[in-house]
């Protein structure tokens, strides 16, 4: 996507900032612009799947968006033989014609094993005949752990608790996920063959790269499992991972060609960003990879707040965090009380940070809408916003100052969307 350099993106700039409720409004904008629904049912009725003569349909849905795009592509697809969606709690409920199993998120659990094992036994009578289409949403990396030999699901709860808590980005986390999983980096095709796969993607990764995408299922891994083991021994990871975990890493690749499927696109944060822009035409899109360090991206925010001039900035991304405190939070959450605090005091602007999943890290919240006046709220309460952020606490401060985006879980997952007002 092109990116807007600042200050400019359309007519009309206003010269005030927009309220609380206006920022939320468009952030909801972003949101419904990925309806999985929707999404889905488009993409199938633009390109039907055919069943062969004698052959049977199958049908999986994983992630955080697993049963809005099941409900979409059950509307508009025959009977299938069989339909599985593997969801997190906050979304699992019914879905017509679909066996539906909730599962732990972002660590995972055993009812996620449980449906890891319910989808190797769903794949396993496949025929050359039949046909698998597969939904992915994001969260599925940890809602379907399908652990290779000599790995147990405690293994992968401390090496998914090891790698969030160290600040490294998505594909850094996969690429670990990938080669410890029956079912990631292309295992789901080799587990369906001989029957083919098509697949409709939304993505939660800032860039699409499939491979990344609730770590690859449909595709082929991110890196070889020597290059994994060389990130982890930079990060200084390597000997912090449980024995069975670097012994299954050391072992050698898998010989045989991955099958091929047909992996397609359906919706990205960049469409969200676009939506956005499209509904407020005094937008611009500042930067659709706000990535990497939570507190770089949050320089980034108030470098651009600090020109001084009357905007409405778009960004979109994902960052990391480094936790080095027991507190509760998440990224948007951390990030939004950075930059309130670096622009504390000052008047003309507000700042709204939230993810298009409806929940922020392991809290109920989205993430946060703050302003000039969110570090005197926190104080007037008692808090000390800056020994709160340290102790990466950002959930309890933005709390006191009634700054949280709390909208509940929203049935998709194209990763975080950011919107700064300012005005003169």
């Amino acid at each position: 996507m092109k990116r807007s350099a600042f200050g400019i993106g359309g007519a009309g700039i206003r010269g005030w900032m927009l309220t609380r409720d206006e920022m939320i409004a468009l952030f909801q904008t972003g949101v419904e612009a990925a309806d999985p629904f929707a999404a889905v049912q488009t993409a199938l009725q633009a390109e039907p799947l055919a069943v062969p003569a004698g052959g049977r349909l199958l049908a999986l849905a994983i992630g955080k968006a697993a049963p809005a795009m099941m409900r979409g592509a059950l509307a508009v697809l025959p009977e299938p033989h069989a339909a599985l969606v593997v969801t997190h709690f906050e979304n699992a409920g019914q879905v017509a014609g679909a066996r539906v199993m909730a599962a732990g998120h972002p660590v995972p659990d055993e009812n996620g094993l449980k449906a890891g094992l319910a989808v190797q036994k769903m794949l396993a009578q496949m025929q050359p005949r039949d046909r698998v289409l597969v939904l992915v949403s994001g969260g599925a990396s940890a809602l379907l752990p399908a652990p290779v030999d000599g790995v147990s699901l405690a293994d992968k709860a401390a090496v998914n608790r090891l790698l969030l808590g160290a600040g490294l980005d998505i594909t850094a986390v996969n690429s670990v996920r990938q080669h410890l999983s029956r079912l990631k980096g292309g295992g789901l095709l080799r587990m369906a063959a001989p029957a083919p796969i098509r697949a409709l993607i939304l993505s939660d990764v800032i860039g699409d790269d499939l491979r990344v995408i609730a770590s690859g299922p449909t595709v082929a891994p991110i890196a070889p499992r020597a290059e994994t083991c060389a990130m982890l021994c930079r990060h200084g990871l390597w000997d912090r991972l449980p024995d069975a975990a670097r012994e299954a890493l050391l072992r050698p690749e898998e010989g045989s060609k991955l099958p091929e499927a047909q992996n397609q696109l359906i919706g990205s944060n960049r469409m969200s960003l676009r939506a956005m822009q499209t509904a407020r035409r005094d937008a611009c899109i500042v930067s659709d990879a706000l990535v990497g360090d939570v507190a770089d991206a949050a320089q980034q925010i108030i470098t651009t707040a600090q020109k001084g001039q009357p905007v409405l900035a778009l960004f979109g991304g994902e960052t990391t965090v480094n936790l080095r405190g027991t507190g509760l939070g998440g990224r948007n959450q951390e990030l939004c009380l950075r930059v309130a605090l670096a622009l504390a005091g000052q008047r003309g602007w507000r700042f709204l940070s939230a993810g298009s999943d409806g929940r922020d890290g392991p809290t109920d919240a989205a993430g946060a809408v703050v302003d000039g006046g969110t570090i005197a709220r926190i104080r007037a309460a008692g808090g000390k916003p800056a020994a709160l952020l340290a102790n990466n606490d950002s959930y309890r401060a933005l709390q006191m100052a009634g700054d949280l985006l709390i909208t509940g879980a929203t049935g998709t997952n194209v990763a975080d969307l950011q919107i700064l007002s300012l005005r003169a």
